[in-house]
């Protein structure tokens, strides 16, 4: 048998780590507790900046005018137009960024919060992410590829993919953090 194929084998890997003294094989799980632990924080807090920043840009004309082709062909959020104005549906999708924003940097002090917080950026980036679809002109066809690509601004919608990933495991984390309280 190559050794390519014993690495290969979840039984010979086992085997073999069995055989690493247990001072290594513990400092090796500590590490790979808080890279795991940092990693959640960047995803958490990154994706709260991120929140934040857009959701204040939003309380400008610019970005009420840019997100404008988005909510207007949107049919979850068009009626907010008939109801507040151009400007007053970028104040109140800012407003609701930034509160999910807030409730995410919680964590250290209510993981129940930062659940809701999850919850309203799953809700967030589900409804950005339907843009794609509803959106004219997120799409282009490059002539020898089969298949459509994003359009500059539906690439920089397709980053709410990894968001979504984000508030969804920020949610289930600080959910199981309650949970042991």
């Amino acid at each position: 048998m190559s050794a390519m194929t014993i690495d290969g084998d979840p039984a010979a890997r086992r085997d073999r780590t069995s055989t690493l003294s247990p001072p290594y094989q513990e400092s090796r799980s500590r590490f790979g507790a808080a890279l795991t632990a940092l990693g959640g924080g960047i995803l958490r807090y990154g994706t709260a900046v991120i929140l934040l920043y857009f959701g204040a840009f939003k309380f400008t004309a610019t970005e009420a005018q840019a997100i404008q082709p988005l909510i207007s062909n949107s049919p979850l959020m068009s009626w907010l137009y008939m109801v507040t104005g151009l400007q007053g549906a970028s104040n109140v999708i800012g407003a609701a960024e930034i509160v999910v924003a807030a409730l995410l940097l919680l964590r250290p002090i209510s993981p129940r919060a930062t659940a809701i917080g999850g919850i309203g950026g799953i809700v967030t980036f589900l409804a950005t992410l339907s843009f794609l679809v509803t959106t004219p002109g997120m799409w282009e066809f490059a002539p020898d590829f089969p298949l459509p690509l994003p359009s500059a601004f539906g690439g920089f919608i397709l980053k709410d993919v990894f968001l979504l990933g984000a508030a969804v495991w920020s949610a289930g984390e600080a959910l199981e953090a309650n949970a042991r309280r």
